[in-house]
């Protein structure tokens, strides 16, 4: 039978049985990982492992790494990686070192999470910032131009697959100009169609090859008065896959925030209904998972066509020598703090 069209969190460190069962019956296209899922190596070695023996071997496993503020795996065990804003400022100083900087890191970044069967990073971000706007992409950000932040975003994206991790694009069409957290209730963007489709939806465009994309919980009222690009329609149609021109597997951020609004299950079929491919859930609450599930579709059609075009687009890791890289990395980052 085919997958579900569901992402879907866990509530710890270990798999219960009501989970194991759950994931056998439900048949989610995939997982995501947060920090409540995460010890250590070997923990979280043997967690995707058992997870994969229930929904195959090529099952997604997503967690977001991007370093700064927004990281699920980090010290002791793993290496503390920078924020966006770095990759910004060496971009200013040499492009061609920001772009190789943000390629090594991304690289570095997948070298840490294939090895434990991670095989998706929920990044980069395209998301432009701009001032008064609410501090949730902030550092997060590769700068404050589409052209810029599209630069760097692309130099992440493939030094995650040359690790053999698939990247996602996010937060489509763009949370930069938001003044809320979607996190914790639903922002409105009143910027009319022209300035947004020269700046936040212009970062998007030279990355739409990329083969996985999550929306933004974001309503923009010169399209859609009323819902977020997540379950609105006439912003998947006409922005993501029209004006940016994104082919890929398209994701819902998390259902669970607060940015959205009725049951669980009434968020999910919104999200479907509105073109999403597969709605994600990262809460691990089983209740609401169980909620999700129930409504989530079988992957068919064209939903089916871009799953499956993810997955194959996943190459094997390029050699790298890990202790070098580091070093130049570190190197790197040393000589643009002192420049």
């Amino acid at each position: 039978m085919a997958p579900r069209a569901f992402i879907t969190g866990l509530s710890g460190l270990t798999l219960t049985a009501d989970e194991r069962a759950f994931l056998r019956e439900s048949r989610p296209w995939g997982l995501i990982l947060f920090k409540r899922n995460v010890q250590d190596r070997a923990q979280v070695s043997v967690l995707v492992a058992e997870v994969l023996h229930e929904l195959g071997a090529e099952a997604p496993i997503l967690v977001d790494q991007e370093g700064g503020r927004v990281q699920r795996l980090g010290p002791p065990h793993w290496p503390a990686y920078p924020a966006g804003a770095v990759y910004s400022r060496l971009y200013d100083r040499d492009r061609e070192v920001g772009l190789a900087g943000a390629r090594l890191g991304a690289r570095l970044i997948a070298a840490d999470l294939l090895p434990l069967g991670i095989n998706v990073d929920c990044l980069p971000l395209a998301d432009v910032p701009v001032s008064g706007a609410d501090a949730v992409i902030g550092d997060r950000a590769y700068g404050e131009t589409p052209e810029k932040v599209a630069a760097i975003a692309a130099a992440v994206a493939e030094g995650l697959a040359e690790g053999g991790v698939l990247p996602v694009l996010k937060h489509i069409p763009g949370h930069g100009r938001a003044t809320a957290d979607s996190h914790m209730r639903l922002p409105r963007v009143d910027t009319d169609r022209t300035t947004l489709e020269a700046t936040d939806f212009a970062a998007f465009r030279p990355l739409k090859k990329l083969p996985l994309g999550m929306t933004a919980h974001v309503v923009f009222t010169a399209f859609d008065p009323v819902l977020p690009a997540t379950t609105s329609a006439t912003m998947v149609r006409e922005v993501i896959r029209g004006f940016i021109g994104f082919d890929g597997l398209l994701m819902s951020d998390d259902v669970s925030m607060g940015a959205l609004s009725g049951s669980i299950a009434e968020r999910t079929r919104a999200s479907i209904a509105a073109g999403c491919d597969v709605v994600l859930h990262c809460n691990g609450k089983l209740d609401e998972m169980r909620a999700v599930a129930a409504v989530a579709p079988e992957l068919a059609g064209d939903a089916a066509r871009r799953a499956n075009a993810a997955v194959a687009a996943r190459r094997s890791p390029s050699p790298l020598d890990v202790e070098a890289a580091r070093r130049e990395f570190a190197d790197m980052l040393a000589a643009g703090a002192v420049a």
